[in-house]
């Protein structure tokens, strides 16, 4: 039995199937699915196969014996919320995936709230970039008044 002990041997698997760009492209994507019945659940598990980076799972419901002939659980699921059955599914799949769990019925107040979160996420991270550029900047006028200094020291000590 071979057994992929190293996400750099799974993610390498991938790209010999998929390309460099592609597999790139799908391990950098972040795919939310919304309700994890019949659909949601059959989605979920190409994602994991094809190396999809982060998925965002979404479902306030548990597994039911008449959820088995079409949604991807097993026998031994039923009672379990479908965001932990379909968890312990996708990581046999794909161990190295990332996976978020929402147990969420989504409505449009919700919905709303999400988005609202989202929007100050990225006002944060856009903070955290803007820092950053600025250390950076710091750091070059650092090292320039360092060189300049060490030239004004050896032109001092010439004379």
């Amino acid at each position: 039995m071979i057994t992929i002990s190293t996400k750099e041997e799974w993610i390498a698997a991938l790209i010999e199937r998929h390309g460099e760009e592609r597999q790139r492209a799908f391990l950098s994507a972040t795919v939310a699915v919304c309700g994890l019945g019949g659909l949601g659940s059959n989605i979920s598990i190409c994602l994991a196969r094809a190396g999809i980076g982060k998925l965002i799972i979404i479902d306030f419901d548990k597994v039911d014996i008449t959820n088995l002939h079409r949604q991807q659980y097993n026998a031994d699921q039923i009672g379990k919320y479908k965001t932990d059955a379909l968890e312990e599914n996708l990581r046999k799949i794909n161990p190295f995936i990332e996976i978020v769990k929402h147990r969420v019925k989504l409505d449009e107040e919700n919905l709303m709230k999400e988005k609202a979160l989202e929007e100050k996420e990225k006002e944060q991270m856009q903070r955290e970039v803007n820092l950053k550029i600025k250390e950076d900047e710091l750091n070059k006028i650092k090292e320039n008044n360092i060189q300049e200094n060490e030239k004004i020291k050896q032109e001092f000590e010439m004379h």
